[in-house]
């Protein structure tokens, strides 16, 4: 009795000591005792190495999953590592919602995508200090955001490519930098901050940015857990795939690295110590976090999918042993006993365990609001004017006019218009996917009403069928009854246009239909990818029908990536690609389309004119793909968009490492400009027709003119050299092309 009382004394003493240090450290406090993971003028790889040492397995294996478990023993707090910002704070309540990320592509605009993340990021600590605070931490309410997406667009019909920066790796690379710095709380420049410790006086990262899919991940979404990317060139991998991975990791300091679920030459990417281990950290130096995609390493083992393993236990040890540090799953959580059957070394765990400690450690988990500034950010910024105004600015700016016969924009607001299509009132369009949910929308019906008086609003057709009333429906969206439906021929919809000036055709596709493997029943459309690029039937018929009513018809369309619309040229007298274009979508559009803003948009993929200029959906060759392998005649290039002003180039000139170009605007409206610059070296016969290599989006007022220049070094001319196998410069002659898009023939002197 006397011994049991005294052990319980020090027990309690223990409990007391430990809740004082917890206290104290929280706080920023020196303790007596306070052990080294307590001590914040440590470093944080110093913490981890501590705190790690003090943990059994059976913690250790639950800090590896995305959802960890709070270890009071060690003042451990509950965290989640899952939580995603493509375009905004997403399933998370109320925030601001930005245009999807292949929209904000079209804007060539690095500096206020910059911008865009900044404001992102500090809504997104807003949201986890209220977490904090409410002791309600969860998955999308956490500090490690799961952007951005940079992998390649490298075909039209991948659902997901709207969430990527399309087409070109230089420029995903630059619009990835821009993402990376503004959510890790770091300067526009590509200045990268390595957190020492809190004696050098370096802040905490507010946020983790995390670099995904690694790698050659695009498509198809129904086969993505099964699937092998085979015999890919090794020119392909270096100078089209691995781009934006290297330079966000090298220049943007990206703290987290996602695997992608396919296999790359038969082993799963987020078990492939070719790009986790000799690639990414041996050749690249990262000392970041490997984090899985949500269910890949149980892909390794489930039947259907890679096989590769034989069960959770081998599976789990497989993913550690080649740099997978934190699971997007559960089957982690028999790590132990792979660790006793001699699957895994306990080293190995250590190694991933010290990787996300350190990570939470330099976000200031353990410390105390006077340490962290980033935890004083309050809710007030969340949806705030600012950031709706700046939600705007980029829904302008990423506006790509593709066609204008006759000027016929921008439109008289004393016209009598009919709106008609299936995406003038439907507010989900335009928040793509991976969206959070605007305090309000502006759809574009409400846009367009805004600017002018005599505006009639018929819905006309469906996305996908022949239908008056219905927007879309698959087996999530269920008509109550079949006479929701009032079937009409495309002549007489259009027969309600008659009186019309002008018709506004709000049209294209939308989330519903497109996204990551979805389970979507409309033709053209499988598994969250698309079978077609061609704009549905319905809508074509209806377009068809007006134009041939003698109708002036200006087609807005909404989609994540590449449309043929080929006829759609022929039948309507403008285009304008409007994308996923977030809460303030409908006032971008109209706004344009009433003259009150210059498009300035440039496409960030190659419009093509058919399906027939499609290679196989599952090749991941590049021969034949995107402007630097298509020899065919694009409907719309790469980099192409049309202006209510004209642009006039002077002939560049190439001194001293210095491209220089004088740019005016010879029209009479303001307005943005895209000078774009490409390279080709003309020995290199089985390489890229050209590539992108500099841009700039630049302002200039009616008869304004600037000067642009472009620093090009070396580096800028390295492309790949068959000899060495590897991306390097050499000597020669180079060809440089300067312009408004990828067709441009303007040389320097």
């Amino acid at each position: 009795m006397y011994l049991q009382l005294i052990s319980n004394i020090i027990e309690t003493n223990m409990k007391l000591k430990q809740i004082i240090l917890s206290f104290f450290a929280a706080i920023g406090l020196p303790a007596q005792a306070q052990l080294p993971y307590q001590d914040a003028t440590l470093s944080a790889h110093q913490r981890a190495v501590d705190l790690c040492s003090r943990l059994t397995m059976e913690e250790k294996a639950s800090l590896m999953m995305n959802s960890s478990p709070a270890i009071p023993r060690l003042g451990i707090p509950k965290f989640d590592w899952w939580s995603e910002a493509l375009h905004g704070i997403a399933r998370n309540g109320k925030a601001t919602v930005f245009p999807q990320a292949m929209s904000m592509a079209a804007s060539w605009d690095d500096a206020l995508l910059y911008r865009v993340f900044d404001a992102v990021k500090d809504e997104a600590v807003a949201k986890s200090n209220l977490a904090e605070k409410e002791n309600n931490i969860a998955r999308y309410r956490c500090r490690s955001v799961w952007t951005p997406n940079i992998n390649i667009f490298r075909d039209p019909r991948w659902g997901r490519g709207q969430e990527t920066y399309g087409e070109d790796p230089y420029l995903t690379s630059r619009m990835g930098l821009a993402v990376v710095n503004g959510l890790q709380g770091q300067g526009f420049q590509f200045e990268p901050k390595t957190y020492t410790d809190r004696a050098s006086g370096k802040d905490y990262y507010p946020l983790l940015a995390c670099a995904k899919h690694f790698a050659v991940h695009s498509g198809p979404e129904w086969n993505r857990h099964s699937f092998n990317v085979e015999d890919l060139p090794a020119r392909d991998l270096w100078e089209t795939y691995m781009p934006a991975f290297k330079a966000l990791v090298q220049e943007g300091n990206v703290r987290e690295v996602m695997c992608a679920y396919q296999r790359l030459d038969g082993e799963p990417c987020c078990g492939n110590n070719r790009l986790l281990q000799q690639i990414l950290r041996n050749e690249w130096g990262y000392n970041g976090l490997g984090v899985s995609d949500w269910g890949a390493i149980s892909d390794f083992w489930e039947k259907g999918h890679h096989e590769v393993d034989a069960d959770q236990q081998s599976s789990s040890a497989h993913a550690v042993r080649t740099g997978t540090d934190v699971e997007c799953g559960s089957d982690y959580k028999s790590l132990p006993e792979a660790v006793n059957a001699g699957q895994v070394s306990m080293e190995k765990v250590d190694t991933s365990v010290v990787r996300l400690l350190e990570a939470r450690f330099t976000l200031g988990e353990f410390d105390g609001p006077d340490l962290v500034s980033w935890k004083r950010i309050g809710p007030e910024v969340i949806g705030s004017s600012a950031h709706r105004q700046l939600a705007l600015d980029m829904a302008r700016e990423t506006m790509t006019l593709l066609q204008n016969r006759k000027n016929i924009l921008p439109l008289r607001r004393d016209l009598k218009i009919v709106v008609m299509g299936p995406n003038a009132v439907d507010s989900v369009a335009l928040l793509a996917n991976y969206n959070g949910f605007p305090f309000s929308t502006v759809t574009l019906l409400q846009g367009i009403q805004s600017k002018a008086k005599n505006v009639t609003y018929i819905p006309g057709v469906g996305y996908t069928r022949n239908v008056d009333s219905e927007l879309f429906h698959n087996e999530f969206n269920k008509p109550k009854n079949k006479t929701d439906f009032s079937p009409a021929t495309p002549e007489q919809m259009a027969a309600k246009a008659k009186d019309a000036d002008v018709v506004i055709f709000c049209g294209g596709i939308s989330p519903k239909l497109e996204g990551e493997e979805m389970k979507v029943d409309a033709p053209g459309f499988k598994g969250g990818d698309r079978t077609t690029i061609e704009l549905p039937q319905s809508q074509r018929d209806v377009v068809k029908a007006l134009h041939k009513m003698g109708k002036r018809v200006v087609f807005v369309n909404l989609s994540g990536g590449a449309m043929a619309l080929a006829p759609e040229t022929h039948n309507a007298e403008a285009i304008l690609q409007a994308w996923y274009g977030g809460e303030s979508a409908g006032q971008a559009v109209a706004d344009v389309l009433f003259g009150d803003y210059n498009p300035g948009g440039k496409l960030p993929v190659t419009f093509y004119a058919s399906d027939k200029d499609l290679p196989d959906f599952e090749d991941y060759h590049m021969t034949g793909r995107t402007y630097r392998y298509f020899k065919g005649k694009p409907l719309f290039p790469f980099g192409y968009g049309l202006s209510y002003t004209t642009f006039k180039y002077d002939t560049p000139t190439y001194q001293n490492g210095e491209l220089k170009v004088r740019v005016s605007n010879n029209g009479k409206y303001d307005g943005d400009e895209v000078v774009q610059v490409y390279i080709k070296d003309p020995r290199d016969v089985k390489g890229p027709l050209k590539t992108l290599r500099a841009f700039r989006r630049i302002h200039l007022k009616s008869g304004e003119s600037q000067e642009v220049s472009f620093p090009m070094t070396q580096k800028d001319f390295a492309l790949w050299d068959y000899t060495t196998n590897t991306m390097r410069y050499q000597p020669g002659k180079y060809q440089v092309w300067v312009g408004d898009e990828s067709l441009s023939n303007v040389t320097p002197e």
